[in-house]
């Protein structure tokens, strides 16, 4: 595959991921709840993707019952909560700030692989983490002390998401000893829908379906942004290296701000834009010089 075109997938899917926001955005103004719009992305994606092994592989399939506990832990205890707080970080606060406080993520995997896999605490990994403090500092509005900094919970749901998403690493870390990437995504989809269906009421808004835009928005959240961005994503790293394909991967905050000025006119300060370069500059800085796996980047990458 020619090198642009694979830098060009790269660029769609983190934009699909960056567009997130429009659909959850619009499907709380339908009348959905934060648990009920994470069960429609689970249920959508799950489905979507199970259609798209059927075709392709299905002995991809193919799991070993006793290693279900590597997918509750990718689908229950990380999807499932990290999708939760994003959502409902978006509504608190904004998709933008949402999204950037997502990108912590990098850092509380930087400190679970010290802690869990004794990886080298480098002096480049350091400067991301402090920058990465300051530059939320920024995006929060803490520092500078302004009046324009968001809530605490909205703090904690936006630092939540980054961290239940870090430990999807943790846990897809495992999981990808034995299965195929693609596997691993299906059945991380599939347990979280199995868990978060029960719980979120979404029979209670069945006449909400009735309508073609929820169909719409749900076909894009769990198309658009999930599997396709997945697949995207995928294509692109077998033609590029890993480290090069996330720092192409954070333009996603860049298009999430945009969506959220240009669609939902929501306006940051100077100084919450420096922290959102900061971030981004953070998470380029920490991507090691060394070449890593598909397998690898699929779990740091997003999947979001």
């Amino acid at each position: 595959m020619d090198k642009k075109l694979a830098l060009l997938y790269i660029a769609a899917a983190a934009s699909l991921w960056g567009i997130i926001g429009i659909f959850v955005t619009y499907l709380y103004k339908l009348g959905f709840t934060a648990t009920q719009v994470v069960a429609i992305r689970a249920l959508s994606a799950a489905f979507f993707l199970l259609c798209y092994v059927l075709i392709k592989n299905w002995s991809l399939l193919k799991i070993q019952l006793t290693d279900s506990k590597y997918f509750v832990g990718t689908g229950i205890i990380s999807i499932v909560f990290f999708n939760w707080c994003l959502f409902s970080a978006i509504e608190e606060t904004s998709i933008s700030i949402a999204t950037i406080l997502l990108y912590t993520a990098p850092a509380f995997v930087t400190i679970f692989s010290r802690i869990l896999f004794k990886e080298l605490l480098t002096t480049r990994k350091v400067i991301a983490l402090f920058i990465t403090l300051i530059g939320c500092s920024f995006v929060i509005g803490v520092f500078p002390n302004t009046n324009e900094s968001i809530s605490l919970y909205g703090l904690i749901l936006g630092l939540g998401s980054g961290l239940f998403y870090a430990l999807y690493s943790i846990f897809g870390k495992f999981a990808l000893r034995k299965y195929d990437s693609l596997t691993v995504t299906v059945y991380t989809f599939i347990f979280a829908a199995i868990a978060v269906t029960p719980f979120s009421g979404l029979w209670s808004s069945l006449p909400l379906f009735s309508t073609i835009e929820v169909w719409l928005y749900a076909i894009g959240l769990g198309f658009l942004s999930t599997m396709l961005a997945f697949l995207l994503y995928t294509k692109g790293l077998q033609a590029i290296e890993s480290s090069r394909a996330s720092i192409i991967a954070t333009i996603e905050p860049v298009v999430a701000t945009l969506i959220s000025f240009l669609i939902f006119q929501e306006t940051l300060n100077f100084w919450q834009y420096i922290g959102i370069f900061l971030v981004i500059g953070a998470v380029v800085i920490v991507q090691e010089s060394k070449k890593k796996s598909v397998e690898e980047i699929l779990v740091s990458s997003k999947i979001s």
